[in-house]
């Protein structure tokens, strides 16, 4: 699937993509070190780092939505995987931010933790799953999904 939206002949979502990445890894690290036992401002450092994450996610879905809009008809239900998974882990981090909103310094507990840590593997599978698009080279569950076979 080839992306439309282009900047100097350069795909957009592609990089887009690795900012909320970054950040969201960036936010996981920080609340590791924070749970561990580290300053009490790794918290807080790890709730902007999902605020702007989360910021820069959603410019990267819009992106891809766009791509989406305009590809081939056979591209259009695997497409629209790839933004769904995008959007559910926005959701899932979007989620994280409204509970860590209940604590004073913003720090992530330990069940916040985990769930921090499932969205950001449904963040990377989905990106896993963005470039193997970009490639050509459909994933078989991918392929399943459209009925196709080998």
């Amino acid at each position: 699937m080839e992306s439309r939206l282009k900047i100097a002949g350069q795909a957009v979502q592609p990089i887009l993509v690795m900012f909320p990445l970054g950040l969201f890894a960036m936010a996981a690290i920080f609340d590791t070190a924070n749970l561990l036992g580290g300053p009490g401002i790794l918290g807080t450092l790890a709730c902007w780092n999902v605020v702007a994450g989360l910021v820069a996610g959603i410019l990267a879905t819009m992106a891809g939505a766009l791509d989406v809009a305009f590809a081939r008809p056979e591209f259009k239900r695997v497409g629209m995987l790839r933004v769904l998974l995008s959007m559910g882990s926005l959701i899932l981090f979007a989620v994280i931010l409204m509970l860590r909103m209940g604590n004073t310094d913003r720090a992530a507990g330990a069940g916040v933790y985990f769930v921090e840590l499932i969205a950001l593997g449904v963040s990377g599978f989905g990106a896993w799953f963005a470039s193997r698009l970009a490639h050509g080279r459909m994933p078989a569950f991918a392929r399943a999904a459209l009925g196709q076979r080998g």
